[in-house]
């Protein structure tokens, strides 16, 4: 079963609740950015620091077969806050892993 809508939902909870619950990063803004169509979901952080712009990407993750394949990941317990609300631990892949797992089906 494909569980890509359901996987969105949660992730987009997740993020949701991550960035309301952990405070700015200095004189950053911290904000989930969670597009569902396209099954990109993403804690970035922008604002001015040190007279320049600052935009970085603390969390990604994207929708594949099911599968919530996570880019980058900035956070110590982000794993663990993805279990919490509901995606089951065997469909959450690292970027790397996955491209492992589709270079051993060629």
């Amino acid at each position: 079963m494909d569980n890509s809508q359901r996987y969105a939902e949660l992730l987009t909870q997740a993020l949701r609740r991550v960035v309301r619950d952990r405070a700015n990063v200095g004189r950053l803004k911290v904000r989930s950015v969670c597009d569902v169509e396209a099954g990109q979901f993403l804690i970035i952080a922008t604002g001015w620091e040190m007279d320049s712009w600052r935009d970085v990407i603390l969390f990604h993750a994207w929708l594949k077969d099911g599968k919530v394949v996570v880019e980058e990941n900035n956070f110590e317990k982000m794993l663990e806050d993805l279990l919490a609300v509901g995606i089951a631990e065997s469909d959450i892949v690292d970027a790397e892993e996955l491209e492992e797992m589709e270079r051993s089906l060629v």
